[in-house]
Formats: structure tokens, C-alpha cells, sequence
């Protein structure tokens, strides 16, 4: 079993936890066993668990974000001594983009990084196939792990002879409070989000059917456009756009506009204990509850698409 450790900034904590989801079936399956530091126990000392973890596991993951790059203990601890078990071969570092920043200039920037080229996860459409990429690069990572007995004197204790001697309850976690930035750049990334998954629909919907012509324009950070044309008569038109109801809403508006007093829609920014999510105010449909990114984007392009399903 290869041991794997999570470096990343608490302020990407949301999508590490997405991601170890993602990884459970190779934990349930042996593959690998995964640590972070939120696993530190009251009492213990900190540095010193981390420091244990970046010197003994197999798989280091680099959670990358402008967020990982300015921490200084991320970057000058966590990331340098990884790359310097990685070019000894005492372990295997795995570069995973979370969010758009200027990293290929790092020292991590010569590894090959997941998703494929680099593409930052909070840009893909369909997360779910972004953390699967992930996924897929740990366990061909894992295979290449040696057993042990080959590679280190003396053996490392068993994880099952570890958890044996520490046993301890798994559900650790605990309710978060999220501050106004914790939701100002939830919001930002779920409209980047949102226009990402129209760009690409758009671009899908006009490859698959003949006749179908489509537009996408982006106004400015805050608002894009689209709209579909069928046989070059104009279908449906959408503007999707940041403020609505509230300082946090992302509205949708059936008609392109650059005003921001009109709407037919409106998602707003939520938390339960744990995550941020977005909701629906119901104006088009049943109200939307705890709405990933990807299902608000959903949501949205229904609406855009469905005047084209009755012509």
C-alpha cells in the first residue's frame, strides 16, 4: 500500500476534500492510504507530523492554487524538500492544478501535472471527470511505488499495524464558518465556472447538429452572452451575469442584455456546516437546493436550450 500526502493551503480545503472523495475506491481497495494534516491529533506537534510525512510517504500531491504559491510553508517547506525526495527517487510528486495561476515558472513546473495539461480543475465542466483524472494519475502512481522491503531499511510499520495502536474515530470533521472572502471567491469561481461549461456546451451543441450555429461573447469579468441559432434564426439568447438578487447572486436574464435591473433567475451563495453551494430562487422552475457548480451550470443551460427542444 502506497502512503500519499496531501500538501495544499486551507484555503483550497473544499476541493482537497472533493478530491480524497474522489480517491476512495483506491483507499478501499488497498492502494493507497492518504494523510493531511487535519488528521493531527490534539497534542501532537504539528511541524513535526508534517515533517514525518513529507520524509517517509510515497506520493506527494501539490494542490496547486495562487493560494498554495503564496504560502511560504507550503512553497518553501512542503514543496522544496518533496522535490528533493522526488529527484533522489524516494518519492513521487504529483502537481495537481486546482485553480488558474502562474505555477510552470515553480520548481514543480518540469513534472508532468493532472488534469492533462495542466488545465485547472475549477475549469472543467464536469468536475467529477477532473477529480477522476486525478484519480487515475494516483494509481498509476501507486503501481510504480516499490513494496517496501525493497526500497527501505528499516521496514515502516503496516498501515493496518499503525491504525491498530492509534485507534480513533473517522468522523473528524467539523463544522466550518465561512467568511465574506470564503464567498466572494466561491462566487467569482462558480460564474467562471458557469461560463467555462456554456463556452463548451456551445461549442459541442453546434459540432453534434447540423443547422445549429451558436454564440458565446464575453462582456467583461462580471457578465457573458449566448445564444443558439437554428438555421441562422436566432432561438434563444441568454445573459448570465454576477449580482441579481443580492450581493452574492449570479442571475440569468433570456435575452442579451448589459443592464442588471431585469432577470428570470438568480442563484445566491449558501453554506451548510461544511461546504458553500449555490441555490435557486424557484422564478423558472422548483427551487434548486444545494446546487453544486456543476449542477447551477446545468441548471442555467436548461433554460438556454429548452426553447431550442421545442423547434
Amino acid at each position: 500500500m502506497a502512503s500519499l500526502f496531501f500538501s495544499y493551503s486551507h484555503a483550497d480545503e473544499v476541493l482537497r476534500d472533493q478530491l480524497e472523495r474522489q480517491l476512495s475506491l483506491l483507499k478501499r481497495q488497498g492502494v493507497i492510504e492518504v494523510w493531511h494534516d487535519r488528521r493531527i491529533d490534539a497534542g501532537q506537534d504539528f511541524a513535526a507530523e508534517i515533517d514525518r510525512h513529507i520524509e517517509t510517504d510515497d506520493i506527494i500531491l501539490l494542490l496547486v492554487s495562487s493560494d498554495f504559491l503564496a504560502s511560504d510553508y507550503c512553497y518553501d517547506i512542503e514543496m522544496k524538500r518533496a522535490m528533493d525526495r522526488h529527484d533522489a527517487g524516494e518519492a513521487i510528486v504529483i502537481p495537481v492544478i486546482l485553480r488558474a495561476c502562474d505555477w510552470r515558472g515553480a520548481p514543480f513546473g518540469k513534472l508532468n501535472a493532472t488534469p492533462p495539461d495542466g488545465k485547472p480543475i475549477t475549469q472543467y465542466p464536469d468536475r467529477d471527470q477532473a477529480l477522476l483524472e486525478v484519480a487515475k494519475a494516483v494509481r498509476a502512481a501507486a503501481n510504480r511505488v516499490e513494496p517496501p522491503h525493497l526500497t527501505r531499511e528499516p521496514l515502516r510499520p503496516s498501515s493496518q499495524a499503525r491504525r491498530a495502536s492509534t485507534p480513533r474515530s473517522s468522523n473528524l470533521r467539523l463544522a466550518k464558518e465561512f467568511t465574506d472572502r470564503d464567498r466572494d471567491r466561491f462566487k467569482h469561481e462558480s460564474f467562471e465556472y458557469i461560463a467555462k461549461f456554456f463556452e463548451n456546451s456551445l461549442d459541442e451543441l453546434e459540432r453534434r447538429n447540423p443547422g445549429i450555429e451558436t454564440g458565446f461573447r464575453r462582456v467583461d469579468a462580471n457578465r457573458f452572452t449566448a445564444a443558439v441559432y437554428k438555421n441562422g434564426r436566432a432561438i434563444s439568447r441568454c445573459t448570465v451575469f454576477i449580482g441579481g438578487i443580492g450581493a452574492d447572486g449570479i442571475a440569468y436574464l433570456a435575452s442579451e442584455s448589459t443592464e442588471s435591473n431585469a432577470m428570470n433567475e438568480s442563484l445566491s451563495i449558501r453554506s451548510d456546516e461544511h461546504d458553500l453551494y449555490l441555490t435557486s430562487l424557484g422564478m423558472q422552475r422548483g427551487t434548486g437546493s444545494h446546487l453544486s457548480q456543476e449542477g447551477a451550470a446545468e441548471y442555467y443551460w436548461s433554460m438556454l436550450i429548452e426553447r431550442l427542444q421545442g423547434n
